[in-house]
């Protein structure tokens, strides 16, 4: 049997490398999908094109949108009666994106297999987000696949909507953050130098030169002689920073310090907040039972710290305490959101009120959203001119100074 040489990336975000025996390519590719690992490179090791990518492994990513339309068609199909495996199959011909009929092939041969539909679309994370597994594994415990796909198809285009608005609202101040930048450097590594001899001569002169002026000189004194490696070394650490995040304690770290950041961590600690309250209230709505929505909602949270503390309340709630005091103890929900599911435990209301608070969270977080991107500009704009300004108050002061005496 031909061996296949493959990198992989599994489930942890990790990249494995190996081979693996099968008949042919289909099978090759199926084998590693049973172990739950995502095809990066795979190629025949007889064969001369041991590089060969396959399609489905372009760097380039699946446009939310594509994949909004996507979740809403097979939604279509299964309301209208047509089986899981034709429906998938009917999505991955009709498919204009290799990449993405690619992996619609794989999905329906593992669900042909008997896979769950959640498990399958698990083993490609570089595809389908976290929320829409866990929103899909919510339809199939609770028999609402066919609302489940809408919600998701919804849940996407809104992020990609928000996504659109954030990067439209912070393309100028990120042009004025690079030009500023731009400007600052050529100021300090090209025209300060040409101000040395005037500052020499002023020291000779037993004139002493500001502090502003003291500083600038050695920052580019500093930057002539080590800038070249002040880059490599901040590439460095990114390649290193990006191989950690990828391990499971970089990823714990990342969650942890993302809710820490001043402004951006209140909103992403509220969008996973609401996440979670979306998909447990739907849960509940449908009728599965609380432990089960808990062990599914955990992993929709997008924040693996949160995803914990649910976990925790889990094995607390098996003992016959109430949802909102493990969660309460965990220190991750707002006080307004755990005042509100106190009181709809006590009336019994829990899966509507955990929708109404996820509605009104995401409504908070636009607004804040709002406001956020708002602050970038004028910040961006005086954090450059500041840069400036003291670049031109470190040239200019001596000749003041030196004026000054002679007068």
């Amino acid at each position: 049997m031909p061996e296949f040489a493959y990198t992989a990336r599994a489930t942890s975000g990790q990249n494995e490398s190996g081979t693996v025996t099968a008949a042919n390519r289909h099978e090759a590719l199926r084998t590693l999908a049973d172990r739950a690992l995502f095809p990066l490179q795979l190629a025949d090791q007889k064969n001369e094109a041991l590089g060969e990518r396959l399609p489905l492994t372009l760097r380039r990513k699946i446009k939310p949108e594509v994949l909004a339309d996507t979740f809403t068609q097979l939604s279509d199909l299964l309301e209208n009666g047509v089986p899981l495996l034709d429906s998938l199959r009917i999505l991955a011909a009709q498919a204009t994106e290799p990449r993405l009929a690619d992996v619609l092939t794989q999905v329906k041969d593992q669900v042909a297999d008997g896979t769950n539909l959640d498990t399958a679309l698990e083993h490609f994370p570089d595809v389908f987000p976290n929320l829409s597994v866990s929103m899909v594994r919510a339809g199939l415990e609770g028999a609402f696949l066919e609302e489940a796909l809408q919600r998701v198809s919804s849940f996407l285009r809104k992020q990609d909507a928000l996504r659109a608005q954030v990067i439209g609202a912070l393309t100028y101040p990120l042009i004025l953050a690079i030009g500023g930048l731009g400007v600052t450097l050529f100021l300090v590594i090209f025209v300060v130098p040409m101000f040395q001899g005037f500052f020499d001569r002023l020291e000779r002169a037993g004139t002493g030169l500001p502090a502003v002026t003291v500083i600038l000189l050695a920052l580019s004194h500093f930057l002539l002689r080590y800038g070249l490696l002040v880059a490599a070394g901040c590439a460095g650490l990114a390649v290193l920073a990006r191989k950690l995040l990828g391990t499971e304690a970089g990823l714990d770290w990342a969650d942890r310090w993302k809710l820490r950041i001043p402004l951006a961590g209140t909103i992403f600690h509220e969008s996973a907040v609401s996440r979670f309250c979306r998909v447990l209230g739907t849960l509940l709505r449908n009728g599965v039972p609380i432990l089960k929505s808990l062990e599914i909602s955990s992993g929709s949270s997008g924040n693996r710290l949160l995803s914990s503390a649910i976990t925790a309340s889990a094995e607390h709630i098996s003992t016959g305490e109430l949802l909102s005091r493990p969660l309460a103890d965990s220190g991750l929900i707002p006080a307004p959101v755990m005042a509100m599911i106190r009181v709809a435990e006590e009336s019994n209301s829990l899966d509507d009120v955990l929708v109404k608070i996820a509605d009104r969270m995401d409504q908070k977080i636009q607004r804040r959203l709002d406001v956020m991107v708002r602050m970038v500009e004028p910040m961006m704009l005086l954090l450059i001119g500041g840069m400036v300004m003291f670049i031109i108050i470190g040239i200019l002061l001596p000749v003041f100074d030196l004026n000054s005496t002679f007068d």
